[in-house]
């Protein structure tokens, strides 16, 4: 099989050594080509090659960005955005290499990149791969979640402090969210309006978050949980905040860093499950993000969940 391997040279905990002892571990099962990426977008177009190519295996090493755009050049490349098509597609495996790699965890690969690449070739011997859905926002598909508001706003900020040489850690995302909750963010006025499966909901909403599996993040180890029931095999969840007041929101934090399975609830949180369709329309522009990547500010956007959309090795 011939496959390639996106290594992200930036990405937080990957080492050039790390990257040479999974290159030889994976070029004893795969005719293997390695290529570091050099810009944003660049793993897309890498991954879109390798579809052209006839690879029949691409691997990230980096975070869940670098997935992420591996993700839209496979997908993007293939038959059209209906699912479905996965076993015309090189098959994925995101190598952790960041600071979260939700996506990684949520497939539970190991968090240790070489422990994780063991983990696919024993998979790539034995066979083992399933066919995910993703879901499909503003043109761009997403493997765990994708939202618009105050999270959106803390990624974009992060990014902006990583850009000036600070190095992403849970503490940093905690600190940011922080200050943006209390000093940036508008928690007065709810832009957000939301039309579903269900039909529009009369509420007006400061920010939603919606899952394509569980958990949203993690801060350290600890999962967070915004959509217990959230699966790569059902349709799209979703958590969304009619208010922002602090007792509310904290006690919301709270229900999502427990452990169980139980859902954020109050009568300032609406919480959908399986959902095929969300039209999300905001009064004024709205940061939003996919997969922890800052995507600028929209008015609109539709969720679409993608079933069968990508190939993974587990």
């Amino acid at each position: 099989m011939r496959a390639l391997l996106i290594v992200n040279p930036r990405a937080t905990s990957t080492t050039g050594l790390r990257r040479d002892v999974i290159a030889r571990a994976l070029t004893s099962a795969v005719e293997l080509t390695v290529v570091e990426t050099r810009y944003r977008g660049h793993a897309t177009r890498l991954a879109s090659g390798a579809v052209r190519d006839g690879h029949g295996l691409v691997l990230t090493l980096g975070g869940d960005g670098t997935a992420n755009e591996a993700i839209n050049g496979i997908v993007g490349a293939g038959p059209g955005s209906g699912g479905g098509g996965a076993d015309k597609l090189p098959a994925l495996a995101p190598l952790p290499g960041g600071s979260a790699n939700v996506f990684g965890r949520a497939l539970g690969l190991p968090a240790d990149p070489i422990d994780a690449a063991g983990r696919v070739l024993l998979g790539l011997a034995e066979g083992r791969e399933r066919s995910i859905g993703l879901g499909l926002a503003a043109g761009r598909y997403f493997a765990f979640n994708a939202g618009l508001g105050l999270d959106a706003e803390v990624v974009r900020a992060v990014e902006a402090l990583r850009a000036s040489g600070k190095t992403a850690t849970p503490a940093l995302y905690m600190r940011t969210a922080l200050r943006q909750y209390y000093q940036v963010t508008d928690r007065r006025h709810p832009a957000l309006s939301l039309e579903s499966d269900d039909g529009p909901d009369p509420s007006r909403l400061f920010l939603a978050i919606v899952s394509n599996t569980t958990p949203w993040t993690y801060v350290g180890g600890r999962p967070v949980q915004t959509s217990p029931q959230a699966g790569f095999d059902t349709g799209l969840d979703l958590l969304a905040l009619r208010s922002m007041h602090t007792v509310g929101t904290f006690r919301a934090l709270a229900r999502m860093l427990a452990s169980g399975d139980r859902a954020p609830t109050g009568r300032h949180i609406l919480s959908l499950h399986d959902q095929a369709r969300m039209l999300i329309k905001a009064e004024r522009p709205v940061a939003f993000q996919v997969d922890g990547e800052y995507m600028g500010e929209h008015e609109s956007v539709l969720f679409e969940a993608i079933p069968d959309a990508i190939r993974v090795i587990i």
